[in-house]
């Protein structure tokens, strides 16, 4: 059981620094004064947020959260 705590929690070690280096390449939500006056929903970027790559950082966020919170409960469980 020594083992698989020791790789849960080297696991769990990798999982806190990804998201960490996934939240920080995400760009803020504020788009200033370009994005009042322009409309960020008429541009390409906007339709297409799902594709593009604020998109998939988006999920890779979603994901490692996810696995951020098992991890943590597993971790927490007296084995």
């Amino acid at each position: 059981m020594a083992a698989l705590r020791v790789i849960v929690t080297i696991v769990y070690c990798l999982v806190c620094v990804g998201l960490t280096v996934v939240v920080l390449m995400q760009e803020g939500k504020s788009a200033g004064l370009s994005g009042a006056i322009s409309g960020v929903a008429d541009t390409y970027w906007g339709k297409n947020r799902g594709r593009s790559m604020e998109g998939l950082l988006n999920k890779v966020t979603t994901g490692l959260t996810i696995g951020f919170v098992i991890l943590s409960v597993l971790l927490n469980l007296n084995w």
